[in-house]
């Protein structure tokens, strides 16, 4: 049996503060080889109907009832159906058209996240579709090939309607791209959209019922793949590709195997990197995305596993310090896979993927600082506030404050920043808190600099559109900012832990000629 401590041994982080039990963890349903029951479900791949030089896709986003757990209905929503959303195939450089209808019962939008288009068809905060009503973006794909998402971005409530359900992974295909690749979908090209939820006794959702909820992020105790509650895989063939979205809330995952085995990741957030880079374990926050490439030609059946995040969070009294020591130190199954019969040889991974122009730092011609603070008990360090609770610098103490960056809580009627058209800019994002953010900003990807003054690991030296900014970092940004622009209609950039986004931690920008 592996035990928790050989396995962070192999995978090469230190048990130091972590939580015990590979794979059993504390508050949560586990999942293991002998009760992963359910066969993983794969969403359906939405090719759309090109008519003429144009895709159309119709999009229903609509109430259901889903049956996740034993003998047991949660109401949900979804796309096309009743939890979640088809995987949409756009390809580079083909014009979409799409048709959204909303039976939801209430207002939302439709976001597309990652990608490059006018603010327009964004589906940002502004771009609100109300219940009966529908809405028609169109916009050219001008993204590499890569793994994407879709999701609601409702004003204060885009927290609960994706907790719901509403959301779905696209996936851009290059279809000049050279290099061979697993890409059968559902047989060597696997999503994986993985969600942790919480649960009452009657089988619904549970959402925000705790003051932690309220402060740190839904972060639940039961994973969810695809939808699909203890999940198991049969690979056909030697190489498989999974396609990682956490599309959690707020829970940060370690993603790893359970037998320490080594990987491939081949591309990030933007698409494919330019080698492929091999690792034991891959760190993603909400809204990020890795595709990576696994052989199980050793016939071995293992566990896709997240590995509980050692803390060392000093402990003193109070809620803030417990909240802060516990966060994603629980340990998860994610998916069983089981190896049958003889597996088919699909090729070998090539040694480069795709040429990456990194920007350079001098064609910047601004910078700007960002300030990601948060408040609810855990006024950050600059912030000194009524109270005397103890204090380390990155949050503590008593008295309420907000979610906020650079001080300022999200209104849809200021805007924070305008930036000049066809310019490269450098974006300073700093964290005076004592949790990490996941920073998003929309009209497409940007390149990671560095991380407190030093380069990014060689994973994260792709494209990206979400960047994990960690208690007490600096990290350093470079976008370009082309194309598109507006005097009216801005773009967005916020945490992606949702329920922070929805609490204030957002703000707007227009790009202006």
């Amino acid at each position: 049996m592996i035990t928790r401590r050989k396995a962070l041994k192999a995978l090469g982080i230190s048990s130091l503060g972590a939580s015990t039990g590979l794979g059993i963890p504390s508050l949560a349903i586990a999942q293991s080889d002998t009760d992963s029951v359910n066969p993983l479900k794969i969403p359906q791949l939405a090719q759309g109907e090109l008519t003429g030089n144009v895709r159309q896709f119709q999009l229903i986003l609509q109430q259901g009832s889903s049956t996740f757990l034993t003998d047991t209905t949660t109401a949900t929503f979804g796309i096309n159906g009743s939890y979640l959303g088809p995987t949409l195939h756009f390809h580079r450089n083909e014009s979409v058209s799409l048709h959204i209808e909303n039976q939801l019962g209430e207002p939302t939008t439709l976001h597309w996240h990652g990608f490059h288009l006018p603010t327009s068809e964004d589906g940002g905060p502004h771009q609100v579709i109300a219940n009966g009503d529908t809405w028609n973006p169109r916009f050219t794909v001008v993204q590499f090939a890569g793994t994407f998402w879709y999701h609601s971005h409702m004003l204060i409530t885009a927290g609960e309607q994706v907790y719901k359900g509403l959301a779905g992974m696209i996936i851009v295909e290059d279809d000049t791209q050279q290099v061979e690749l697993p890409s059968t979908y559902g047989v060597d090209d696997i999503p994986l959209i993985v969600q942790d939820r919480r649960f009452n006794a009657d089988g619904s959702f549970r959402y925000m019922s705790d003051y932690e909820d309220m402060v740190v992020g839904m972060r639940g105790n039961t994973i969810l793949v695809n939808g699909t509650w203890q999940p198991y895989f049969v690979p056909s063939t030697r190489l498989v590709r999974f396609r990682l979205l956490n599309a959690a809330n707020a829970r940060t995952f370690i993603f790893a195997f359970s037998d320490g085995r080594a990987f491939q990741q081949i591309a990030s957030d933007g698409g494919l990197l330019e080698r492929p880079v091999t690792l034991t374990n891959v760190e993603l926050a909400p809204a990020e995305r890795a595709e990576i490439v696994v052989d199980f030609s050793d016939g071995r059946d293992v566990n896709l596993v997240s590995v509980g995040k050692p803390s060392y969070f000093p402990e003193f009294p109070g809620a803030m310090s417990a909240m802060m020591r516990s966060m994603n130190t629980q340990d998860f199954d994610l998916l069983s896979i089981r190896l049958q019969g003889q597996l088919q040889d699909n090729g070998t991974l090539p040694e480069s993927l795709a040429p990456i122009y990194r920007l350079p730092e001098s064609a910047a011609t601004n910078t700007r600082q960002f300030l990601l603070s948060m408040g609810t008990g855990q006024r950050s360090g600059d912030d000194r506030g009524p109270g005397t609770g103890l204090r380390n610098g990155n949050g503590g103490g008593h008295g309420g404050g907000n979610f906020s960056i650079n001080g300022r809580k999200m209104a849809l009627d200021f805007i924070n920043e305008r930036i000049k058209l066809n310019t490269t800019e450098i974006w300073e994002l700093s964290n005076n808190s004592p949790m990490s953010h996941p920073f998003h900003v929309h009209n497409g990807q940007f390149q990671i600099l560095d991380r407190n003054r030093r380069p990014p690991p060689a994973n994260e030296m792709g494209w990206k559109d979400t960047v994990k900014v960690g208690p007490g970092e600096l990290v350093r940004i470079i976008m370009r900012f082309t194309d598109f622009s507006s005097e009216e209609i801005p773009y967005m950039y916020h945490c992606h832990v949702l329920e922070h986004e929805d609490r204030g931690m957002m703000g707007q920008f227009l790009i202006v000629e």
